[in-house]
């Protein structure tokens, strides 16, 4: 232990390097890439000119975020690999996504998804999918920059509000200018740097366990940190198969078929086919990050079993970060450090930006302007909401396990959103205002099941959340439709 604590400390000049190269190098790719944006098509879709491989590594990168490379450790830290039970349901949500959801997008060729709820419904849905989707991104986003922030400012000794405002500034810089086709090709940089480092840390942390990976496989599974699926079937139990493979299906659904965030990516390839191979090729180009990560958090539960002297964060939530400022020599120091940062940089702000100049500025404020007009108030857009989400992650220091309250904000908004998109791809039922009325009703319903779960009023798993959000959304919507006075369709 005299040689873990002799390599403990601040970053040295190895450890800034790889920071600075890989920080250096993002912005040359936002230069190469951003330098010939002609219009809102080149900033928000690209053109649809970025390879399928490009395009499927930066989905990646951008579901991972700074949220999992932190949470996910802290995950396993304190629990076990349940979480993978949740991928199989992420994964048949991919499925559907393809056969369903992007051959829409393409048919109505939309720069924002919820260009689709205009066309099939009305406007008025369409607002308020826009705005459901700045409520749930602005919030879930929030939590992923207090994440990579946090993280960053352990590693670096730097005050948390401090951090925020850099990496809220270099994002703001970084997409403004870069549009789409530089957040796409920097999160296929970014994917391949996460799985750099967590192989890195993976490594240090198998040869500095005694007895290696055997023992650490052993005093893990012991510990009960190794149990991965719970068949038992009980609707109050958050940790069961069942559970998670409905609630990974509907977020899945949610996630990958009505978030711009993630959604845009899939639009910037070429045609319908390329963006079906895209998103059903990242099953396997995810799973063995997660699969990495949960191997980090396991690990350093073995580790520090190992050695109880060793200090540990007042907050667990903090446990890889602290690790690699105080354990963890140069360069790998440097290389965690620069894995957190990438994953900050890739934000949701261009997403934001094209949903709301597309589905608010451009329809209800200002019509019938140029495109450079629409290119101007699109990167103004992006510092706009740069700045709502520094607020939002300050106000998320509380927060005590940040992956699962990332989840909860999505269970309540996403049910909503999964609803009318659904009730809009499976049926041909007229609703408009129903919508709205469908979504406010589920939502309430919603936040009022979750206040009553934490409380422990009501003996009910937070998963099932979404599922009930998306078939209130879905059952009112179809039977309220026909008495709202819907418009007649394109669909």
């Amino acid at each position: 232990m005299n040689l873990i604590a002799a390599q403990a400390g601040t970053l040295g000049g190895l450890d800034w390097g790889i920071v600075g190269v890989g920080v250096v190098l993002l912005f040359v790719i936002s230069y190469v890439f951003g330098r010939q944006e002609r219009d809102t098509n080149d900033f928000f879709l690209g053109g649809r000119r970025v390879p399928p491989v490009v395009a499927c590594l930066s989905f990646v990168a951008t579901e991972i975020s700074a949220l999992t490379i932190v949470g996910v450790p802290h995950t396993a830290f304190t629990e076990n690999w349940r979480w993978l039970q949740f991928l199989v349901g992420l994964a048949l949500a991919r499925l559907l996504v393809a056969f369903l959801f992007i051959p829409a997008y393409y048919k109505y060729d939309c720069t924002s998804i919820y260009e689709f709820l205009r066309h099939r419904f009305g406007p008025a849905t369409q607002y308020a999918g826009s705005v459901c989707f700045f409520v749930t991104r602005l919030l879930a986003s929030g939590v992923r920059l207090y994440a990579t922030c946090m993280a960053v400012g352990i590693i670096m000794g730097w005050p948390l509000a401090a951090t925020i405002t850099l990496f809220t500034l270099v994002s703001i810089v970084f997409i403004a200018f870069g549009g789409i086709k530089a957040v796409v090709w920097a999160g296929a940089y970014q994917a391949i740097f996460f799985v750099i480092a967590g192989a890195a840390v993976v490594a240090y942390l198998i040869g500095h366990i005694d007895g290696g990976l055997a023992t650490a496989t052993h005093t893990a599974n012991e510990a009960g940190r190794l149990s991965t699926f719970n068949f038992k079937f009980d609707l109050k139990d958050a940790s069961t198969f069942w559970v998670w493979l409905a609630n990974g299906f509907l977020v899945g659904l949610a996630s990958f078929g009505t978030d711009q965030e993630m959604v845009q990516r899939l639009l910037t390839v070429e045609s319908r086919k390329s963006s079906q191979k895209t998103i059903i090729s990242t099953i396997v180009t995810v799973v063995p990050v997660y699969w990495l990560y949960l191997a980090v958090g396991t690990l350093l539960f073995v580790f520090y079993s190992q050695n109880p002297s060793l200090s540990r964060p007042q907050e667990l939530k903090e446990i890889l970060p602290h690790f690699a400022r105080t354990v963890l020599p140069a360069g790998l120091k440097g290389l965690v450090l620069g894995a957190i940062v990438m994953a900050s940089i890739d934000s949701p702000l261009s997403s934001l930006s094209s949903s709301f100049v597309s589905d608010i500025y451009r329809p209800l404020i200002s019509k019938g302007r140029s495109e450079s007009h629409y290119l101007l108030v699109s990167r103004i857009a992006v510092g706009g909401f740069g700045l709502i989400l520094a607020a939002i992650a300050v106000a998320c220091a509380p927060v005590e396990n940040i992956l699962w309250f990332a989840f909860q904000i999505l269970a309540l908004t996403g049910g909503p959103m999964l609803g009318v998109f659904l009730l809009g791809l499976l049926t041909k039922r007229r609703a408009n205002l129903a919508n709205i009325f469908a979504m406010l009703v589920s939502t309430a319903v919603c936040v009022v099941l979750l206040v009553l779960i934490k409380r422990k009023l009501l003996n009910l798993g937070w998963n099932w959340l979404i599922v009930v959000g998306t078939t209130i959304t879905f059952a009112l919507g179809w039977l309220l439709g026909p008495l709202a006075g819907s418009p007649k369709t394109e669909d």
